[in-house]
């Protein structure tokens, strides 16, 4: 998890009780398979470490959130079992959110597209500038929005995960995505996304530890299949981001970038 801007990075920062966990990739803060197992991987320490009572998922840069898959990588998939490993990154990352026993507070300053969507929503509390639109882009891109789908239909509900996945190439607003449950405050601008996020760290850090890991395990109660489900959908993405036709639209992504 050494920081590499060229390639992106994970970083963990602990300030007391609350570790925040940043992430960043120079390609909009796309994210690789590299940065998807670092990822998961600061989630599940931070969160079993008993010193860490709460954790703030955040991105580097002070525009985009997550631009979601790096194409870059989608555009050199090959096989079916390369297809899977990458998608399960993403199934790694949510899973680990869903799975430690510490709440997760998502910071969002900027857009959250496809998979970024899918971290906003699988974060266990979600606060937001008002820059902060939402896509999951996926079906454009001739994949569909697999894995990170159970996450927003269990955030969002399915009538708005649906109006996202089927309308694909447009964004919605973060006044949108409050009021369907994706966000639970929106701000007018980072600085004040820091100081809700920092208040709202320093109460829970502050509450019982067995009552935050008893509350957190009810409110992801009915999930427990999400190991076999989330590799179950990483598989039919690993599957159609193989097609010509889902590589043909990567290809054109990457001309235009």
């Amino acid at each position: 998890m050494n920081p590499n801007p060229n390639e992106g990075y994970v970083r963990v920062e602990r300030r007391g009780t609350v570790s925040h966990i940043e992430f960043f990739h120079p390609q909009s803060n796309s994210l690789p398979s590299a940065v998807l197992a670092d990822l998961a991987q600061a989630i599940r320490g931070e969160g079993h470490d008993p010193a860490v009572h709460v954790i703030v998922l955040r991105s580097g840069g002070d525009r985009v959130f997550c631009g979601g898959a790096s194409f870059t990588e989608l555009a050199s998939i090959r096989t079916e079992a390369q297809g899977l490993a990458f998608f399960s990154g993403f199934a790694h990352v949510i899973n680990a959110i869903r799975t430690v026993p510490k709440f997760v507070i998502g910071r969002v300053q900027g857009k959250a597209v496809g998979g970024g969507v899918g971290l906003a929503s699988a974060v266990d509390y979600c606060v937001a500038t008002q820059h902060a639109a939402v896509k999951l882009s996926e079906l454009a891109v001739g994949i569909g929005p697999f894995v990170v789908g159970p996450a927003v239909e269990r955030k969002m509900g399915l009538s708005a995960m649906s109006q996202l996945a089927i309308d694909a190439t447009e964004f919605r607003s973060a006044a949108w995505a409050a009021q369907h449950g994706l966000y639970a405050q929106v701000v007018e601008d980072a600085e004040a996304l820091d100081a809700a996020v920092d208040a709202l760290a320093e109460r829970l850090a502050s509450q019982s530890v067995e009552a935050t890991v008893a509350l957190k395990h009810a409110l992801w109660h009915g999930t427990e299949h999400w190991g076999e489900l989330l590799l179950e959908r990483a598989a039919i993405s690993g599957r159609l981001v193989r097609t010509d036709d889902a590589q043909s639209r990567i290809q054109a992504i990457l001309k235009k970038s």
